[in-house]
This record gives structure tokens, C-alpha cells and sequence, in this order.
């Protein structure tokens, strides 16, 4: 059995200082659900384990008119898909978190974790993403608020240094007249990694589209926006033909893998189809 040092800071000076001092051998802890399998797995042979759970604060999720939601790193997907705060204002998200494995799973899991993970196929990102989702890292040397869109740099591989904790995920307030919408394609409906994910958003004015963000999982390397399908609607009244050129091209900005649970042929389909049906519910939840 793999023997490490564990730790239990009660401040997030604590936790940092731990970090910065143990680096590359240490890894945190909140939920654990990936770190565990990983542990029992020999996948992951850290040094030392860091658990931030106890730290006051880090699992709350504060939401306040005009400034946004500020989702703690502690904080379950389970918390985030029952807050009525996030429910009300970023609908969007509460469904996303609800697909993410089980109800056993998502009542430990954390929304900080999942992102930290660099998943492709993770569920919460590409709902973050097309949210306007930033993070804040902490460190020994100060903060630093990175988004989303650029926290990935491949898979299980992010911006985030050994010695920085995610903090908190902010996002900003919802627009006007916006509506967002993701749309998770598996071959099981419960317990199952997506094969495709999209997720997309927009905000309606004077019947033009603006703000699009359309963004991809599981389809590259990393969670990707489909920026040239964005380009599309952008300032643009969305006709039938509009949505189904964006959705098209959307299938030409992603690259998938071939592998059992799906070819790269048909999980470009999937993205069109499903781009496609993203952008219709968005439209309609901003009407």
C-alpha cells in the first residue's frame, strides 16, 4: 500500500505555504473521487496529501446582483446543481453538474476538482466556459485571475502551478435577454463520460445575436470554444441557415480521437447535431 504524509491546513496561507513547499510531490485533496481511484490505482504516487475540505469559506457559493457567482473551491457539484441562487441565474450550470456521474459522486466531488482534473470530456467546463467563467489561482507570490478559455494547456495539464491552489471560480453576472444551453451525448444516460459536449450561449438584442460562445468537450485535447461557428452569428439575426452554418462549422473546429465508445467521424457529426440543438435552446430560453 502506498504510504503518504497528510495534511490538514485550516487557512488557505496554510494550504499555499504546504504547496510551495512540498511542489511536484504533493497533491490536494477536497472531494478526492479522482485522486482516490488514481491512489488506489498507482496512477498518482505523491509524497504528501493536502486536504482543504476543513478550510473555512472554500466550499461556499456567493451569488450578488451585478457583481456575479463566486463558487468556493471546496464547494460540491452536488451544492452548485441544488443552489437556488445558481438555478435561478445560471440555469445552465445546475444541468451540467446534474449530468456529471452519480448523485454519490457529485455530493463529494468539487467543481474546482473536475476543472483541476483537465479532463477533455469533463462536464462542468464547457458551461463555465461559454458563462465567461475566470479562476482565481493564490500562491506565494499573490493571486492571479486566469479564464477559463485559457487555463488548459492539454489533458490532465493546466496553467496552474504545483505551488498555486485554485481558489475560486467567478463568474460573471447573466446578461440580458441571454440564454445558454449544453447539451451532453453518451451512450448511457447516468454514469457515463460524454462522447460529445457543447454547450453554447448568447444574449438577444433588437433580434441580433451577441456574445455568442459556443464551447466544445471532449472532442480535442482540451475544452475548446468554436470560435469561427461564434463568428457566424455574431451581430446577425439567427435564421435557420445561420444556425445550421454555425453548428456546421462548429464540426470543423474540433479534432476527436477514434476509440471505442465512438469514431472521429461521428463525433464531428454529434458536434453539428448537437451545436445545432445548443443554439436552438439558448434562443429560446433568451426570448
Amino acid at each position: 500500500m502506498h504510504r503518504f504524509e497528510y495534511h490538514a491546513p485550516t487557512s488557505t496561507a496554510e494550504a499555499i505555504g504546504l504547496m510551495d513547499r512540498y511542489g511536484d510531490s504533493a497533491r490536494i485533496i477536497a472531494g478526492g473521487t479522482d485522486l482516490l481511484t488514481a491512489l488506489k490505482e498507482r496512477w498518482e504516487r505523491p509524497a504528501y496529501v493536502i486536504g482543504i475540505g476543513a478550510i473555512p469559506g472554500l466550499a461556499d457559493i456567493l451569488y450578488e446582483e451585478g457583481v456575479g457567482l463566486t463558487i468556493g473551491a471546496a464547494a460540491t457539484v452536488r451544492a452548485v446543481q441544488t443552489s437556488a441562487a445558481v438555478r435561478a441565474n445560471y440555469p445552465v450550470l445546475a444541468y451540467a453538474a446534474s449530468t456529471l456521474a452519480s448523485i454519490q459522486i457529485r455530493n463529494l466531488a468539487t467543481v474546482a476538482g473536475n476543472i483541476c482534473r483537465a479532463s477533455p470530456s469533463a462536464d462542468m467546463p464547457p458551461a463555465l466556459i461559454v458563462l465567461g467563467a475566470q479562476v482565481k489561482l493564490a500562491g506565494p507570490d499573490g493571486e492571479r485571475v486566469v479564464a477559463l478559455d485559457d487555463f488548459f494547456t492539454g489533458p490532465g495539464r493546466t496553467v496552474r502551478q504545483p505551488n498555486e491552489l485554485l481558489a475560486e471560480i467567478r463568474i460573471p453576472p447573466p446578461r440580458p435577454h441571454g440564454g445558454a444551453a449544453y447539451f451532453k451525448h453518451s451512450p448511457r444516460r447516468a454514469m457515463d463520460l460524454a462522447v460529445v459536449g457543447v454547450a453554447t450561449a448568447l444574449a438577444l438584442q433588437d433580434g441580433l445575436c451577441h456574445n455568442v460562445r459556443i464551447a466544445l468537450g471532449a472532442v480535442a485535447t482540451t475544452p475548446r470554444r468554436a470560435r469561427g461557428a461564434e463568428a457566424v452569428l455574431e451581430g446577425y439575426e439567427p435564421t435557420a441557415a445561420r444556425l445550421e452554418e454555425a453548428a456546421r462549422i462548429a464540426a470543423t473546429e474540433c479534432s476527436p480521437i477514434s476509440d471505442v465508445r465512438g469514431s472521429a467521424d461521428y463525433r464531428r457529426e454529434m458536434v453539428r447535431v448537437n451545436t445545432a440543438r445548443a443554439l436552438q435552446q439558448a434562443l429560446e430560453s433568451a426570448a
